[in-house]
């Protein structure tokens, strides 16, 4: 671990955090209206107003509020089912027994809702370009599953994917898009915003989120009677009678008016919010200037991240040994090399909060035995993802860190190279 000889780092006296929530006057304004009325529950004027001005923010003709990122792509799992295979009979999922391609690095609440619905997870790889599902690994498992008729597609840390060449992938397999745009909630593709790109998109609220509710999510749909259909199931599949009435499964999903408030209060800040991380990362960047790192990239002539969180890779000649097993880690320092374990202990014991890299979703326990399709490099099997866990890591990217602290992290980080 990285200690400088002449001690002139000081641990931070304020807790530097990966990305914690941005409150705002409006925020405290709307949920304090919420509590004065008394309109508390899963209606009100901040739900409605909320959904209105992320349809206005996104381009997209009708957004549903929700409990959480991970409630919309629960339901956009059931909209894919129903919509391909007809749906289910009450106890089944709607995508029992089907399989479905999925990012492979991503957080699990991007997988999961595939499993609720009875589907069965095919991990499709990372390219190094973006860090999300690589369309050439995409293409290869279409020979390989050629039944297949969904994708889950995420988009990492707030970077978009290659996104006209998965849809391209898609449209001539005739493929249902589940876009998880739960990181990147503001990011742009071709000037177009994500969540906007499947049949179906999804974005968080989730309390380390660009915007924040401390929890909510929205389900996006050009579709009136997908929109419809998502608001029906979300109050528990209530029919319109005068008692509760039922014919099929709901769920307790609809976003609280309270929570909307909150979202309501931050949405006119979400460029503000973007740019803030925006110079967070073209810091680092300037700062690793030397280094044998690379910061997560994205197709500049393309795309415009909302650069959620920074991050680092660094370069495989410049790593030294690490170990992880399924809790722990170990390395072994060595001079001009360092690992993510080195860097990630050396910034929390001077107070500041980093991360891995999501652990691909092929190597936890849970999916080890699911299919993962990767492409091939000079004739053998590459596993990206699985290198850039091995190589990376989140650094602290609150866009309420100052310039000193950041400087702070920065000194740290080189540090540990040397």
């Amino acid at each position: 671990m990285f200690i400088p000889e002449n001690h002139s780092i000081e641990p931070s006296e304020v807790r530097i955090w990966l990305s914690s929530p941005t409150q705002t006057a409006e925020s405290r304004q709307y949920m304090l209206e919420a509590f004065d009325t008394n309109w508390l529950s899963t209606v009100g004027k901040n739900i409605n107003c909320c959904e209105e001005e992320i349809e206005a923010k996104t381009g997209i003709k009708y957004a549903v509020a929700l409990s959480a990122g991970t409630a919309a792509l629960h339901l956009a799992m059931k909209i894919a089912g129903e919509q391909i295979y007809g749906g289910a009979e009450i106890g089944k999922g709607a995508l029992a027994g089907h399989r479905v391609f999925c990012s492979d690095m991503t957080f699990d609440a991007t997988v999961n809702p595939v499993v609720y619905e009875g589907g069965v997870p095919v991990f499709i790889d990372t390219e190094y370009e973006t860090w999300n599902m690589d369309p050439v690994a995409l293409e290869k498992a279409f020979e390989l599953y050629p039944e297949v008729k969904v994708i889950v597609i995420a988009h990492l840390y707030g970077t978009p994917g290659k996104l006209d060449e998965i849809r391209a992938i898609a449209d001539r397999h005739s493929a249902f898009i589940v876009e998880d745009a739960a990181e990147s909630f503001g990011a742009t593709y071709k000037g177009k915003q994500t969540g906007r790109f499947g049949n179906v998109g999804c974005i968080s609220f989730n309390g380390n989120k660009i915007v924040t509710g401390s929890s909510g999510g929205m389900l996006l749909t050009d579709d009136i009677e997908v929109a419809n259909k998502v608001r029906k199931w979300s109050t528990q599949s209530r029919e319109n009678a005068p008692w509760y009435q039922h014919k099929e499964l709901g769920y307790n999903y609809r976003m609280s008016n309270v929570i909307a408030g909150i979202v309501r209060g931050q949405i006119p800040h979400l460029e503000e919010h973007i740019s803030q991380k925006e110079a967070i990362y073209e810091r680092y960047k300037e700062g690793f200037k030397g280094l044998p790192i690379s910061m997560n990239p994205y197709d500049s002539e393309n795309s415009v991240p909302n650069f959620w969180l920074s991050c680092l890779l660094i370069d495989s000649d410049a790593m030294c040994k690490q170990v992880r097993g399924e809790q722990e880690a170990l390395y072994v320092a060595e001079h001009g090399k360092s690992c993510p374990t080195e860097i990630l202990e050396t910034i929390e014991k001077y107070n500041a909060e980093g991360r891995p890299i999501w652990k691909p979703m092929h190597m936890q326990p849970m999916y080890r035995m699911n299919g993962f399709v990767t492409r091939e490099c000079d004739g053998k099997a590459f596993d990206i993802g699985m290198d850039i866990f091995h190589r990376g890591l989140c650094l602290p990217s609150d866009n309420k860190m100052s310039i000193e602290q950041q400087d702070m992290v920065i000194e740290i980080v080189r540090g540990c190279f040397n």
